[in-house]
């Protein structure tokens, strides 16, 4: 069953990589990526352990520099201006602040462990948007709502479960309000009946028109939310296509040899 979306005027893409390439060494981990993603899609990346897609995701929030090719979020190159033919990388607070409209959740929750969950919410929007702190609070508290975990604003992190702690690191990410969504593996460190808690809010958003682009291992969740699926393998995009016709039928032999091992 697909999920009722709410229509997003399509503008510039949200996220554009062209032919871009990464290395750690020697070691070639990105080998030439081209993909696209418009506003208020979709995009899940599949594939085995090493294929580069955690270090992609990475690469569309500059945690990673790209070698090579271009990459763009929102029209704008990320990490780098233009001026005329070459590329200037930006300084750091530059790149900081292009990075306020990109959220990003971890494999593991990375929350504040000294401070509470309201106080988790509410520190990057009152010291890096400067919200003044009532109006963070009163956001914070809408968006604990919508993961579920209101009655938990008092609560500090080592209280939570892994299924609570990354719910309440998506609302983190969201207290920002982000332009695009990037997810690592967002389920992949949680006991199997914690995932679903997750991945219900993460439907939620598909639902509200946010941009996302999901590393996952979770298919029945690319099958049902994502608009596209890319299968990556050895830095490079094997087969991408619409996800139920992917899992269903895939093309390639790598990817049937890899789904038959998952599904």
């Amino acid at each position: 069953m697909s999920l009722c979306r709410r229509v997003v005027p399509v503008s510039e893409p949200m996220v554009l990589a062209e032919e871009v390439r990464k290395s750690f060494g020697p070691v070639e981990v990105l080998k030439g990526i081209s993909l696209q993603v418009d506003p208020g899609q979709v995009l899940c990346v599949i594939g085995p352990s090493g294929s580069g897609k955690s270090t992609f995701v990475r690469c569309i929030n500059h945690l990673e520099k790209i070698d090579g090719g271009r990459l763009l979020v929102d029209g704008h190159l990320v990490g780098y201006r233009r001026v005329g033919t070459k590329l200037h990388e930006l300084r750091e607070n530059e790149i900081a602040k292009r990075r306020e409209d990109v959220g990003m959740v971890f494999q593991h929750f990375n929350l504040f462990p000294h401070m509470s969950v309201l106080e988790n919410l509410i520190e990057a929007p009152t010291r890096v948007r400067k919200r003044p702190k009532a109006e963070a609070i009163t956001s914070a508290r809408t968006l604990l709502a919508q993961v579920g975990l209101s009655e938990k604003e008092k609560a500090y992190p080592a209280q939570l479960s892994g299924g609570q702690q990354q719910r309440v690191a998506i609302a983190r990410a969201l207290a920002m309000q982000p332009k695009l969504m990037l997810f690592d593996e967002p389920t992949s460190a949680l006991d199997p009946e914690l995932v679903g808690e997750v991945l219900d809010v993460m439907k939620q958003l598909a639902q509200g028109g946010m941009t996302m682009v999901v590393v996952t291992h979770e298919m029945g969740f690319a099958r049902e939310v994502a608009d596209e699926l890319v299968f990556m393998d050895a830095g490079v995009v094997v087969e991408k296509g619409n996800p139920r016709e992917v899992l269903a039928n895939p093309q390639h032999e790598r990817t049937r040899a890899f789904l038959s091992k998952v599904l």
